[in-house]
């Protein structure tokens, strides 16, 4: 064990690694740069070198760069198989989504996926495909294979969830708040955008709602019908549909048949598919039925007419669950729960009520 000039604590070279296979890889060319030929040239420790490279926060910012420094001028790759062994760790966090066709969770992925880079971590995707038994056992498997997970929008119940936790700890909620399951969690206000959207809509004179829900494990979807139920001064019809487009076009015939003036999609999917389907048969949008819909995914604003809907921080939200997620894998407090209060985007699909 020696000490380093500038460490925090002291370096203790970590365990050779094994033998080599025979036959899997010829020996390392002559002259290639080696965990040691950095430390050499830094004039630190080979531990040292170890922990800048896998981003230990306990080396000195000075001695860090000395051995980034050191290690671009050998043009020196640590070894992934290696980095692995020694730290118990993958260098990969997972992501498991409901459905992957669905542009909301297409944000969350390129947030974290950018803030997971920025420190030299890969991402590993897996879908669910709205199963939510599908759901827990790949969030199993993914956890064993890699060393942090997030679960975006997860349909399996809250006891479910709280059964699993220690076995996929450390992870973290986007899209959902679980109460006593101890894993933070980083979730919209739904009660706040159905009532700005109802808000909206009433003061144009709409009393006769129609609501296309979602998928029945939605917890999302729950909080928004709740919503919808207990406002006050409407007459509201619950229409079963879906989360995708092709859910929402399929709907545009009931949606007519039950004399709604305003329609409330489930999500921009729902709503941009029966925007379409209402165009089929002929009825006008917003003047003879007014359309909304929640998230303002990208395409939300080129529907035709441009979609009236909700706004939430997509992109930001895989962020804040790489932050949470980083500090928990490295035995950190993950900071408190954040609800995001969404915003109401009024575009051309919503207008006065037929008098």
């Amino acid at each position: 064990m020696r000490a380093s000039t500038g460490d925090r604590e002291q370096d203790q070279d970590p365990p050779a690694s094994p033998p080599r296979p025979a036959g899997r890889r010829g020996p390392r060319p002559a002259g290639a740069a080696t965990i040691g030929r950095v430390a050499e040239a830094a004039g630190v420790s080979r531990a040292t070198v170890s922990r800048v490279m896998n981003g230990s926060p306990t080396v000195h910012p000075e001695l860090a760069a000395r051995v980034r420094a050191a290690a671009a001028a050998l043009d020196y790759e640590p070894s992934v198989a290696a980095r692995s062994l020694a730290l118990g760790r993958t260098g990969t966090i997972s992501l498991v989504v409901p459905d992957l066709a669905n542009p909301l969770f297409q944000g969350v992925l390129r947030g974290l996926s950018q803030a997971a880079a920025k420190a030299g971590r890969q991402l590993l995707v897996a879908e669910s495909n709205e199963d939510p038994e599908e759901e827990t056992i790949l969030a199993l498997e993914a956890r064993r294979n890699s060393d942090g997970l997030v679960l975006a929008s997860p349909r399996a119940p809250g006891e479910r969830l709280r059964a699993l936790s220690d076995r996929l700890a450390p992870f973290v909620l986007v899209y959902r708040e679980v109460a006593g399951l101890g894993a933070p969690s980083l979730s919209i206000d739904n009660a706040a955008g159905v009532g700005d959207l109802v808000a909206h809509l009433t003061g144009l004179g709409h009393r006769r709602l129609a609501y296309l829900a979602g998928p029945a494990g939605s917890a999302a979807g729950a909080e928004r019908l709740a919503a919808l139920r207990a406002a006050p001064g409407i007459e509201l019809t619950e229409l079963a549909c879906g989360s995708m487009f092709d859910d929402g076009h399929a709907a545009a015939r009931a949606v007519v048949d039950c004399g709604a003036s305003a329609v409330v999609g489930f999500n921009d999917m729902v709503a941009s598919g029966v925007l379409t389907g209402l165009h089929e048969l002929g009825v006008r949008v917003p003047g003879e039925v007014s359309v909304t819909g929640f998230d303002d995914i990208p395409f939300a604003r080129y529907t035709t007419p441009p979609l009236t809907t909700v706004s939430i921080p997509k992109n930001e939200l895989g962020e804040q669950a790489w932050a949470r997620l980083w500090a928990l894998m490295n035995g950190e407090p993950a900071g408190y729960n954040v609800r995001f209060q969404p915003r109401l985007l009024v575009r051309d699909s919503t207008g006065p009520a037929l008098a």
